[in-house]
């Protein structure tokens, strides 16, 4: 066979395994959904031809809609739309936008968390939306689900998971962002018999409710595994890391907190990779960053290793390359081993949300500067920084990417930044 054919029939077995790889990566989540922390919930994206470096003043500016509210609320984008929370005047509102910017429909739903004592510090909206197919998924702070059609903004079906299935309100709200597969929805209500519910995502019935560990929730996202002998719902409680059997609701497993605190954030969502759950406690005297042995039947964990130096509270946390990367206190972005959780290279960046794609990471800090650090043989090397100068409000909110546009909430203001 010619050079010619040898080298044609390696690209075709180089994007056969990039295929696969994606399948294996997406298999999880039903194709198209649009959500928390991007279509695998691992803080990764999928772009590509993204620039390696920023102009002085930052990315061009493509547009940025004010009005949306406060609240620290990512968005969600499909291919035609983009989708937010916030609260004007008290009321949880749903924002659809086009990809220009121009607001389509806005529904409210109910009365927003605004919090008393310390809490009356961080009003607004907590939930990122959820989107497959042609429903819109939300929950506000107070608890109130909604779907909506994505077209037009009317509410489809919803439910008050403090009222209607006896639940609890955290101290700061209730702040899951909504996970969903192909039939059902999956909530935290934290209630004492309807403590986690799978409800049918087309009508809200009920499918299950489990006890768990009768624990409040902790202001997590949960992921799903997918397993050869089931499905693993994996949340966080106030004491706990829990599995559950998607199926029925059956609690697998727990992983208790060290030292956890009277209104812990366990607000990360974990990540589960080749056999492993990972996750990062921000608890003073928790384990700090821990790696998790998940048993082939999802039925227990066992802990590998924890590293109590590295903590954060709601950051995130991004598995690449067979390392760990999460920001810490302190002002850095920070790289651990897999094998044994070791501290292996950092970087200095204003501490905040992170999130990755094309071998770049993208941190938002709390102090509003945005940091572009490139990925290269394994070493940091920072492409630009900025500071947000729009809207008002902690910087809390997590980025988004979408063909080449990075969407950053600050605030009442939602912008659009083109990076590629």
């Amino acid at each position: 066979m010619s050079n010619l054919g040898l080298s044609f029939l390696k690209k075709i077995s180089v994007y056969a395994i990039l295929a696969l790889v994606l399948i294996a990566c997406t298999h999880v989540y039903p194709p198209g959904i649009s959500q928390f922390r991007g279509p695998n919930r691992d803080g990764q994206y999928i772009e590509s031809n993204l620039s390696d470096q920023w102009p002085d003043a930052g990315p061009e500016l493509q547009w940025s809609a004010e009005g949306i509210g406060r609240g620290y609320a990512a968005p969600v984008i499909t291919k035609d739309k983009v989708f937010i929370n916030g609260e004007i005047d008290s009321i949880s509102h749903l924002f659809a936008f086009d990809l220009e910017g121009t607001l389509l429909w806005k529904t409210p739903m109910g009365r927003e968390f605004l919090g008393s004592g310390f809490s009356a510090t961080y009003p607004g909206s907590r939930s990122t939306p959820t989107v497959l197919d042609d429903l819109v998924y939300t929950v506000s702070g107070k608890g109130r689900i909604i779907c909506c059609d994505v077209s037009s903004g009317d509410v489809q079906w919803e439910l008050d998971m403090v009222k209607d299935l006896g639940g609890y309100q955290p101290y700061f709200g209730i702040s899951e962002s909504l996970a969903i597969d192909e039939d059902n929805l999956y909530c935290y209500p934290s209630g004492q018999v309807n403590n986690i519910v799978a409800l049918n995502r087309y009508t809200g019935e009920e499918v299950w409710a489990s006890v768990a560990m009768k624990d409040t929730s902790s202001f997590c996202s949960p992921i799903f595994i997918d397993l050869p002998d089931r499905k693993v719902l994996v949340t966080m409680s106030h004491y706990y890391l829990l599995g559950l059997d998607q199926a029925t609701g059956e609690l697998l497993w727990s992983y208790n907190i060290d030292g956890y605190e009277a209104e812990g954030d366990h607000c990360n969502t974990p990540i589960y990779n080749e056999g492993f759950i990972y996750q990062v406690f921000g608890d003073r005297y928790s384990q700090g960053a821990v790696k998790l042995k998940l048993a082939a039947d999802g039925s227990s964990v066992n802990e590998v290793w924890r590293n109590d130096k590295v903590k954060n509270n709601f950051d995130g946390l991004i598995i690449h390359d067979d390392l760990m990367f999460t920001t810490v206190r302190g002002n850095y972005l920070k790289s651990l081993e897999l094998e044994q959780g070791k501290v292996v290279d950092s970087v200095k960046v204003a501490s905040g949300a992170l999130i990755f794609s094309d071998n770049k990471f993208i941190c938002y800090g709390h102090n509003g500067e945005l940091n572009l650090i490139n990925y290269t043989e394994g070493e940091f090397e920072i492409g630009g920084s900025f500071r947000i100068d729009q809207g008002k409000g902690q910087h809390f909110s997590q980025p988004v990417l979408s063909d080449g546009v990075m969407y950053i909430r600050h605030g009442d203001v939602l912008m659009a930044y083109k990076i590629d």
